[in-house]
């Protein structure tokens, strides 16, 4: 078992810059891909970017590229998501999760999933 929790969400006004963090416990050394989601209010659960735990490679979602960043400390077994340049859009519920590398901008590609952290952008 992976435990993933999540911090750093809030309230904000556009153009503004949040930066969140999830930290991971438990079986980590199973963990080989880290992914932030995002659910829009009465949408889906949708990718917003990925990196591959031991290379550091990342990727993103079109909609976020050029404004957030992901990244992750190793020794502290937590990946962060920069963002900036907020938009009323970014509005969501941000999840983190851990995977293995088997379609990692698809939920079904992870195992374990933080509860999530509130994200609002106001205009």
């Amino acid at each position: 078992q992976v435990q993933l929790v999540e911090s750093g969400g809030g309230l904000v006004q556009a153009g503004a810059s949040l930066r969140l963090s999830c930290a991971a416990s438990g079986r980590t050394f199973s963990t080989t891909v880290m992914g932030w989601f995002r659910q829009p209010p009465g949408k889906p659960r949708e990718f917003v970017a990925y990196i591959r735990w031991s290379s550091g490679s990342t990727y993103y979602t079109d909609s976020v590229k050029g404004r957030f960043t992901i990244s992750r400390d190793n020794i502290k077994n937590t990946v962060y998501l920069q963002m900036n340049s907020l938009k009323p859009e970014d509005t969501a519920i941000y999840y983190c999760a851990s995977g293995r590398y088997i379609s990692p901008t698809y939920t079904e590609g992870y195992d374990y999933w933080g509860q999530g952290t509130q994200v609002t952008v106001s205009s």
